[in-house]
């Protein structure tokens, strides 16, 4: 196994462990033992918890933002494009009942390390910049920074909703009705 294919089964492994059990619960020994090496071979990669978590999060956002980009590109429709959007965070809570990697770290704000803390408020950034690209497709452009940070938190809320009920069917519940109220497309 090469440096970088290990840094990436690390990345791959913290993420999974960050989107269950939050950033507390991440532990370099158990990741050790989910990638197969040995705990200090992690601190080689990463010094510490809190350079990890910088980088999942430094990541997550990239990852996140490429998807997005990829939705407004492939589509004019501002609903369209939110309901893709809003499909990203059903899909993960599907993946073993399990968090957005920036909503569950958020939740841990005031115990995160500052590293994390910034990558975590610029993951929320970057998604009220897109949401704000996508209903700026409309018509009705005044309002769209207050109607893009109510339209984030609002599905980052319903996904912890339904998380805490190991429920998707509650998610689905939540995102209609946002969507029979208007507040999102």
């Amino acid at each position: 196994m090469t440096a970088g294919d290990t840094r990436e089964k690390i990345m791959a492994a913290a993420r999974l462990t960050v989107q269950d059990r939050g950033y507390s619960g991440l532990s370099f020994r158990e990741l050790a033992k989910d990638v197969g090496i040995k705990s200090a071979s992690i601190h080689h990669y990463f010094p510490n918890k809190g350079n990890l978590g910088g980088a999942l999060a430094r990541r997550y956002t990239a990852d996140f933002e490429d998807y997005l980009e990829g939705v407004l590109a492939g589509s004019s429709d501002p609903a369209a494009c939110i309901r893709k959007y809003a499909d990203v965070f059903r899909t993960t809570l599907q993946n073993q009942n399990r968090m957005c990697l920036g909503g569950i770290m958020a939740a841990e704000h005031s115990e995160l390390p500052a590293e994390v803390r910034d990558e975590v408020v610029k993951f929320g950034e970057m998604n009220v910049r897109w949401l704000a690209k996508a209903l700026s497709l409309r018509k009705d452009a005044d309002a769209v920074p207050h109607r893009a940070l109510a339209i984030f938190a609002a599905i980052e809320g319903a996904q912890l909703v339904a998380r805490s009920r190991g429920d998707v069917s509650v998610y689905d519940a939540i995102v209609q009705a946002y969507r029979a109220s208007g507040l999102v497309p």
